[in-house]
């Protein structure tokens, strides 16, 4: 392989990534649109999560499809990454466009529609994306770069979610608190025309199609696949469902959480800081992941460790300052940062390793959430979840396709597929919250809205008992994955 091959491809690599900052402006803008469609259609929580639920719902029909039409055809190979993923940003456009009859005639069900769409067409961007950002450049910096990715995905859900805040409630002193349907209009007509110039500027750009196979890797390619004789697949799978499940849970539940009295009451108007927040706690997990792309020293590179996640806690505190928004309370969120980074040195650049430490420290969020009885406290906890959440992507699909070979691709296929755990597992979580109505007492004397983040705790055990469990498995198969470039920090 020649130098050039092994140098990360900028050029490139920054045209895919606007598409992996718009997965991450239209999954906050789900979030801001729960408690508003709650409201105007008289929904209950569960039925609220619907929204989450068509959106992942489609990336699992997309990836069916994807999947049943590679068996006759291969897309990629036929159209190139270039026009599949221009395809997926115009069925994805149309989608934003649908939101504009789905206000007009005030209707729900319409609106799940124009998500599942868009939805749609994110599911083909992510199949042709995610391996694309692995192929730009080393392969030893292959999961690194896909973090880098996923934190210009985690910058566009925090931007987001603050700039649709702005764009359906106003700002400052012209800030309303009601809403009519007739504001969601322009902020996705918006969203659909830039979807349309992306598509553009996509087919122009030059990213390079995949290298045709020869016949007989055609054939090779096509051999009959069991997943039942990789375990670290289909665990790996459920681990895809899980992660998804508990990183859209604990943000699309959150503003039934901060409603409840227990939690200071705060309403649809006042959401959009908490929701930046923990989406900007992801955004601040991946930059920290993306360091390992740049070639810089050691020292280089432990300093950057602290002043990367320092200018991520930077752009949510400015953002929110921008927007006419009192963060004064998130000062003390630096506190849960540290611990990030301290947990993110301890698991070095060992995927299994860090999977397992950042479940376990997950795991004790979510726990010390549940029984803080200090709710201005407890509710931080929660959301540095997504601290904690941040670089699982990478370090789960490291492990579920190591030593798949040739069967990679359908492996992935597979992978994406499971990102259907975000429409599944909040429902699960709603309907808890929901008890509340029938009985307001609550459980072990906090509410059952609060009790519901039991979800997610249960979520982050499964993830580390993964990060423990898989390496195991791949030592038994022979396939030594110790020291792994993947997925770690």
């Amino acid at each position: 392989m020649s130098s050039e091959n092994l140098q990360t491809k900028w050029g490139q690599f920054i045209s895919l990534i606007i598409v992996f900052f718009f997965w991450g402006f239209v999954g906050s803008a789900n979030d801001i649109l729960i408690p508003v469609f709650k409201k105007v259609f008289t929904l209950s929580q569960v039925q609220s999560q619907l929204v989450a639920w068509a959106f992942y719902a489609a990336y699992f029909v997309g990836s069916i499809i994807f999947f049943l039409v590679s068996l006759k055809l291969d897309v990629l190979q036929k159209f190139g990454y270039k026009k599949t993923l221009s395809a997926g940003l115009i069925i994805s456009a149309i989608g934003s466009f649908l939101f504009v009859p789905a206000a007009t005639m005030e209707s729900f069900p319409f609106f799940l529609t124009a998500l599942f769409t868009v939805g749609l067409g994110f599911s083909i961007q992510q199949i042709v994306a995610n391996p694309l950002a692995i192929k730009m450049g080393s392969p030893s910096t292959g999961a690194h770069r896909l973090t880098l990715a996923g934190g210009v995905n985690s910058f566009g859900t925090t931007i987001g979610a603050i700039l649709l805040g702005i764009a359906l409630f106003g700002m400052g002193d012209n800030k309303k608190t009601s809403l009519s349907l007739e504001d969601i209009k322009l902020p996705f007509i918006i969203l659909g025309l830039a979807f349309i110039i992306v598509a553009i500027f996509m087919n122009f750009s030059k990213i390079e199609n995949p290298v045709k196979l020869e016949e007989a890797e055609i054939k090779h390619a096509h051999e009959k696949f069991n997943i039942l004789d990789y375990p670290q697949l289909y665990l790996g799978m459920l681990a895809i469902f899980i992660y998804v499940g508990t990183e859209v849970t604990i943000i699309s539940n959150l503003p039934a959480l901060l409603k409840t009295a227990e939690f200071g009451s705060i309403l649809e108007d006042a959401i959009s800081p908490f929701i930046a927040l923990y989406w900007g706690s992801l955004m601040i997990g991946r930059w920290n992941g993306g360091v390992n792309v740049f070639n810089t020293s050691k020292i280089a590179n432990i300093a950057l460790k602290f002043i990367v996640p320092a200018l991520g806690f930077g752009v949510i505190i400015g953002a929110n300052i921008f927007a006419g928004h009192d963060v004064s309370a998130f000062y003390i969120y630096p506190i849960w940062i540290l611990i990030f980074i301290a947990v993110s040195f301890i698991g070095g650049k060992n995927a299994g390793k860090t999977l397992m430490l950042f479940g376990l420290s997950g795991l004790l969020m979510m726990f010390i959430g549940l029984v803080c009885t200090d709710t201005e406290i407890a509710k931080f906890f929660l959301i540095s979840g997504g601290l904690f959440l941040s670089i699982m992507w990478p370090s789960i699909f490291d492990l579920a396709i190591a030593g798949l070979g040739k069967n990679t691709g359908k492996a992935s296929s597979f992978l994406i597929m499971m990102i259907l755990g975000g429409g599944v597992i909040p429902l699960v979580q709603g309907s808890i919250c929901d008890i509340d109505s029938t009985s307001p007492n609550g459980i072990f004397g906090i509410s059952w809205t609060h009790f519901s983040y039991i979800v997610p705790l249960i979520g982050f055990a499964y993830l580390g008992f993964y990060g423990f469990y898989c390496p195991k498995i791949l030592k038994r198969q022979g396939i030594n994955h110790i020291e792994s470039e993947g997925g770690g920090h």
